[in-house]
């Protein structure tokens, strides 16, 4: 039986596949990785981010699109599967910036909640996670701080949200991204973090190692090299199943995959959080 419950509905068609023997890690890819690759529609180089949920028995997305001319837009794709992709020609009009954003799929207290990191219009050699909160959707204050970086040392430059909290028995279940800096560039890296259901800006336990990392060709290789980006999830309640959708390398979207049980005891086991982790978010 599960200890951990995945407070969410069923969906008996996600995207699946087993554990490989051997494997310790608490995710593992998806063996026909990358699920969407290059040039994956006329005038598009690249899809790297994607937003994913179950619609009519199938799957949508918003993704973020390269044009060959270097401009991004974001495409809505359809899938009968979660595997197989296919787009919209159509671009869909969004604000031009906006820096890693991701919104509680519930209120909280009464209120929208979002994730942030306060940024500039640059690559930024910092960032840290913040909550602000929303009556409305249109204006947003209540500003907290969630976490910062650390000193372990994948994530020693910098973090930021990921795919949105997932909610279980033991908290907001959160997969985000921290960064490294090396003498080659900057490596980013899949993290997991618990929050507290009741006030998120509480941090209850954050792994002090990665959950995934590049070391896959597709993943070290590309337009950005040594990228591992977690953009969305789908996830299954009577199975404790959970997919996640991510970037590699700013070039192709991976699939991976885990349980409620593994990834959560995954974090308990090697937890690292700290006071400013514990603090309720007054910063």
């Amino acid at each position: 039986m599960s200890k951990t419950t995945l407070l969410c509905g069923d969906l008996p068609n996600i995207p699946w596949q087993d554990k490989p023997a051997g494997c310790t890690a608490p995710l593992w890819r998806y063996s026909d990785n990358p699920v969407i690759r290059r040039n994956p529609l006329p005038g598009v180089a690249r899809i790297f981010n994607s937003a994913v949920m179950p619609y009519e028995g199938a799957y949508i997305g918003v993704f973020r699109g390269e044009q060959t001319n270097g401009i991004p837009y974001i495409y809505l794709g359809r899938s009968a599967d979660g595997i197989h992709w296919t787009f919209d020609p159509e671009k869909i009009p969004f604000v031009p910036f906006n820096r890693n954003a991701v919104l509680f799929p519930r209120k909280i207290n009464g209120m929208y909640v979002m994730l942030s990191r306060p940024s500039d219009s640059g690559h930024t050699p910092f960032g840290d996670i913040f909550l602000s909160q929303s009556p409305d959707m249109e204006f947003w204050g209540r500003h907290r701080h969630v976490m910062s970086k650390s000193s372990n040392w994948w994530e020693n430059v910098k973090i930021g949200g990921g795919a949105a909290p997932i909610e279980t028995s033991e908290g907001w279940l959160l997969f985000y991204h921290g960064v490294t800096g090396t003498c080659n560039g900057y490596v980013y890296s899949i993290g997991g973090a618990i929050l507290d259901r009741d006030d998120p800006s509480k941090v209850l336990y954050r792994c002090g190692t990665f959950l995934l990392t590049p070391e896959a060709e597709y993943e070290e290789r590309g337009f950005v090299p040594n990228v591992c980006f977690p953009c969305a999830t789908l996830q299954d309640a009577a199975t404790g199943r959970i997919a996640l959708y991510y970037g590699c390398a700013d070039s192709y979207v991976g699939l991976a995959f885990s349980t409620a049980d593994e990834v959560v005891d995954y974090i308990k086991a090697h937890d690292n959080a700290g006071p400013t982790d514990w603090e309720l978010g007054v910063r």
